[in-house]
């Protein structure tokens, strides 16, 4: 039963894991909520801890491979966001899937070693395809579904500024009914929780604060470089350019919906980074709609959760050292 229920919780945060991570492959510090716990990442260091059900914090660490040092190409303009995005969400995963054994393992302690049941990477990679299923399925075939049935019931739908509206209307609709529904969930509210620790750790960080308890739980939960502020970004920028593809029947519309996913994906992130540096911008306004949801995704974290985030921070940061980074605060 709790092999189940871990996974169920490891499922449902793999839907979410866009939206719970914060950060990019620059100077800045970043993390992710997990299970019971949080990860913290710095240009060359990463760390995690996660709160056992006893209450001891497992911790673990690694050093960080920049790929965009190696080859310049993967720092430029809108490329840079593409390959981010990927290396964050590929680290993010495993930070998840470390979060999810740590909790199976302390379930199992009376259980000999080979019999222990953990996340396996055939398992993992079963809920990555699923995952990705979902998301197409979800947020590219349902609302343009939508919208296709909607033209044939109301042709002046069919105009094509009007129709991409609808469906980047129904879009972001199925993503805060979807957001909203799991909230409603213990365990996912937890998750909401680290997050908002997360959020408040890298705030302190950011402005010198000493990183205790005390200091990081004066800030807010809510951070513009915040993975929720991406995805709405994302929303509202593919409204845009999908209204630019000349395609007008339904597979020529969806084929293209799947092929300028890393185009806007590269553009929105360009538009997190610039409006999280000038928030005055115009630019920040766009980004607003994601600070606002994330009245749902972070949540005012205990001074346990706190504890957490800011371990694995000092951990990433004195791996950080020994690597000799320089960490700019940006």
């Amino acid at each position: 039963m709790r092999f189940l229920r871990t996974m169920w919780r490891f499922f449902l945060s793999l839907q979410l894991l866009p939206a719970l991570e914060n950060g990019e492959e620059t100077t800045l510090v970043g993390g992710q909520a997990v299970l019971e716990g949080v990860m913290m990442r710095s240009p060359h260091a990463w760390a995690i801890a996660c709160r056992k059900p006893s209450g001891e914090i497992s911790t673990h660490s690694e050093v960080l491979e920049r790929p965009s040092e190696k080859h310049k190409w993967m720092a430029l303009p809108v490329v840079r966001g593409v390959m981010t995005l990927g290396y964050a969400m590929s680290l993010g995963f495993k930070a998840l899937k470390f979060s999810a054994n740590t909790a199976l393992d302390e379930a199992q302690a009376d259980v000999a070693p080979d019999k222990k049941l953990e996340i396996s990477g055939w398992l993992a990679a079963v809920n990555i395809l699923f995952s990705v299923g979902f998301f197409i399925f979800m947020y590219k075939f349902v609302p343009l579904l939508a919208a296709t049935e909607i033209k044939k019931i109301y042709p002046v739908f069919g105009e094509q500024v009007l129709f991409n509206l609808v469906d980047g209307a129904v879009r972001i609709l199925l993503f805060l009914l979807f957001i909203w529904g799991v909230s409603r969930m213990k365990d996912i509210h937890r998750v909401f929780q680290y997050h908002g620790a997360e959020h408040k750790t890298v705030f302190a960080f950011e402005n010198g604060d000493p990183l205790n308890t005390k200091e990081v739980q004066k800030y807010p939960t809510f951070h513009p470089r915040c993975g929720t502020s991406f995805l709405m970004t994302v929303m509202l920028i593919s409204i845009v350019v999908y209204a630019m593809v000349p395609a007008v029947t339904f597979w020529g519309r969806f084929g293209a919906r799947i092929a300028l996913l890393p185009v806007i994906a590269g553009v929105s992130y360009e538009i997190i980074r610039f409006a999280a540096k000038h928030r005055g911008s115009l630019f920040a306004l766009m980004t607003a709609p994601g600070l606002w949801l994330q009245r749902i995704t972070t949540q005012p974290p205990s001074d346990d959760q706190a504890e957490c985030a800011i371990l694995a921070l000092d951990q990433a940061m004195a791996l950080e050292k020994e690597q000799g980074g320089q960490l700019v605060i940006a």
